[in-house]
């Protein structure tokens, strides 16, 4: 398994729709959880699924009607690396905010002093 070497909030949003089942899910489904476009979705699948994070099938329903589904799931390793991933992207973020908020950031000198 490959790590991540970027994680867009798009590849995070995935990752969760992802973590939060505990079945295949396809692709489609994800797409809705997430509220991300399809054209943004399948790619992070395809590159998890190169990566060796995510595995994907066709869907083999004899009783349902319409074209095939592509089903994804975390593998073992994947999952544990996803949750890694989604805690650390939250933590960057909680930094990020809270620099933002700092006293003597924005306008003004360096003590937050507006001249």
């Amino acid at each position: 398994m490959q790590p991540l070497t970027r994680i867009t909030p798009a590849t995070v949003d995935v990752l969760e729709a992802l973590i939060s089942e505990s079945e295949p899910v396809w692709g489609l489904r994800i797409v809705n959880r997430t509220g991300r476009p399809a054209g943004s979705v399948y790619p992070i699948l395809e590159r998890l699924e190169s990566m060796e994070w995510v595995t994907s099938e066709w869907e083999v329903d004899p009783n349902r009607s319409g074209p095939r589904r592509r089903l994804y799931r975390l593998t073992p390793d994947g999952l544990v690396a996803a949750r890694a991933a989604v805690d650390a992207h939250a933590v960057r973020m909680q930094r990020r905010r809270a620099r933002r908020h700092e006293p003597g950031r924005g306008r003004g000198d360096a003590r937050g002093v507006i001249a």
